[in-house]
């Protein structure tokens, strides 16, 4: 499949475009700084998913999108204005899939209740937090055939196991309340639903 990844340096990134190689998928990334691509056969554009125009001549003839982009520390809304610039550029390019790196602020904790809102969410996320779930609207709003993939509360480098649950809108927590997910194994969950689509449209997540 012809795939092109934005944010394909960053912590997730990196780890979904290990996974697309993997598995013999044809990727583009597109990143600020292409030398810092070097899986082998992946072919790095310099390019910026603020522009418009950039994302729609940089995946002509895509099959489809993953977005793993990753806004500056401080302006963690820049993620809402280049979801619109990605949702634009698509539109115009004709591509209809788009896969996006999400955040586990917008997952339910109870009934009408998300994690972000809790009063014990860390302060030095939620920024970040409260901007991913600004994304979501932006997506229901566009006619694209988008899933957004909530990781679990902590999620971190680690061991590629295969082995995980995946849910809805609510936050998965394992036997002791701990909601983790490795950040190789979300790049798998995010790949399988690349290559086997069953949350178009929606907004899930994985966790342990």
């Amino acid at each position: 499949m012809k795939v092109v990844l934005f944010g394909a340096s960053g912590m997730i990134g990196s780890r979904v475009l290990q996974e697309l190689v993997d598995r013999g998928h044809d990727v583009t990334a597109v990143v600020r700084n292409p030398e810092k691509i070097t899986a082998a056969g992946v072919r790095a554009l310099e390019g910026d998913v603020m522009d418009e125009s950039t994302v729609a001549s940089t995946i002509k003839a895509a099959d489809a999108v993953i977005s793993a982009y990753a806004p500056p520390q401080g302006h963690e809304e820049a993620i809402v204005k280049a979801t619109r610039s990605l949702v634009a550029g698509m539109k115009q390019a004709g591509v209809k899939r788009l896969i996006f790196v999400g955040g586990a602020g917008s997952l339910e904790v109870a009934p009408g209740v998300q994690l972000v809102d809790t009063p014990n969410f860390p302060e030095a996320f939620k920024a970040i937090a409260l901007a991913h779930r600004d994304v979501l609207p932006v997506l229901n709003e566009s006619t694209l055939d988008w899933s957004y993939l909530s990781p679990a509360a902590v999620i971190q480098p680690g061991e590629r196991t295969g082995k995980f649950r995946l849910g809805g809108t609510r936050l998965l927590t394992d036997d002791k309340g701990e909601s983790r997910i490795s950040a190789e194994d979300y790049a798998i969950a995010l790949v399988d639903e690349l290559e086997n689509p069953t949350h178009v449209r929606q907004q899930f997540t994985v966790a342990y």
